[in-house]
């Protein structure tokens, strides 16, 4: 019993650590605002970023923007001015309160369970490449229309598939890896062969956080590739990596980790067999007058 009570603590202690990777970077990234922010801010300098926001808001100005013959000139000159302006410290100011808005949102879909799609407003960036286009005395640039152009960051059936999972990985927090950890420790205070019991938990714990690794490249996969036509994949894998940056980091070092204290564990157990502890010398004997011989105490010296 005691031993079968070890492997499934110490069995259950490998299944949670990628879950309580997971509950961590559902409560103090995605569920936090200003973390949640800073992790998307880089995408502000991506290529592939600035070129979709461009294309989104360049669209949105000239479908609405009647230039008469001069149309294919303005049109030009806008999204010139538009991929110009992506490059600016004032877009990437833009950008960040974009996402703060749309992570309120999704947060919110989250708690509250609210239908519809999740999106990013580029009224802001608008409303900037207009004004920039006014002081560069472009011709019809008053005539710019401040309209809610939106990037879907989530869908109504992605949304409806993830609410629950990630409700319930922020409503465990630490508490899944605490869990872990205490298993772990009581699997290991139960074995009776504590040195393999370390070495193959730590295997158990490599292991799990690779599997995790592979099913954040699958679900990547799969991801981009279920993506309408009309949305940039580039963008949306840069997207996808910075938000989970922070899990792949962690199931990295983790691995890296577990696999240290296991081949640890390995080599001072066979090195416990090459080099066994030397028994100490036996007692001086002395045969006693009943001819059985007695151990000799050495007479201490002054």
């Amino acid at each position: 019993m005691r031993s079968a009570l070890s492997a499934v603590l110490l069995a259950l202690a490998c299944l949670l650590v990628p879950l309580g990777t997971l509950s961590v970077w559902a409560e103090y990234e995605v569920g936090d605002s200003d973390r949640y922010v800073a992790t998307m801010a880089p995408l502000a300098s991506e290529p592939a970023v600035r070129g979709a926001v461009a294309e989104a808001v360049t669209n949105a100005i000239t479908t609405q923007l009647d230039a008469g013959p001069l149309q294919s000139t303005v049109d030009a000159f806008v999204h010139d001015a538009v991929e110009s302006f992506t490059g600016t410290e004032a877009f990437r100011t833009a950008w960040n309160t974009a996402n703060r808005a749309a992570h309120d949102a999704v947060q919110q879909a989250i708690d509250d369970g609210a239908d519809g799609p999740v999106t990013i407003d580029l009224a802001p960036v608008t409303g900037q490449v207009r004004q920039q286009l006014s002081d560069d005395g472009v011709p019809f640039a008053d005539r710019i229309p401040v309209t809610h152009t939106t990037i879907i960051v989530m869908s109504s059936r992605d949304l409806d598939r993830l609410r629950q999972s990630l409700h319930l990985l922020q409503r465990a927090g630490l508490w899944l890896p605490f869990a872990a950890f205490t298993f772990a420790a009581a699997g290991l205070a139960l074995a009776r062969r504590r040195r393999r019991a370390l070495t193959a938990t730590a295997l158990g714990v490599a292991l799990a956080a690779a599997a995790l690794l592979v099913a954040l490249a699958m679900c990547r996969s799969l991801t981009l590739d279920n993506l309408p036509s009309d949305v940039d994949r580039s963008a949306a894998a840069a997207a996808y990596d910075a938000l989970s940056s922070s899990v792949r980091t962690a199931s990295r070092w983790t691995a890296g980790t577990a696999l240290t204290v296991a081949v640890c564990a390995w080599l001072s157990g066979r090195l416990r067999h090459r080099f066994p502890p030397r028994p100490p010398d036996p007692p001086e004997m002395r045969p006693a007058a009943s001819g059985v011989s007695m151990p000799v105490t050495p007479r201490r010296t002054e």
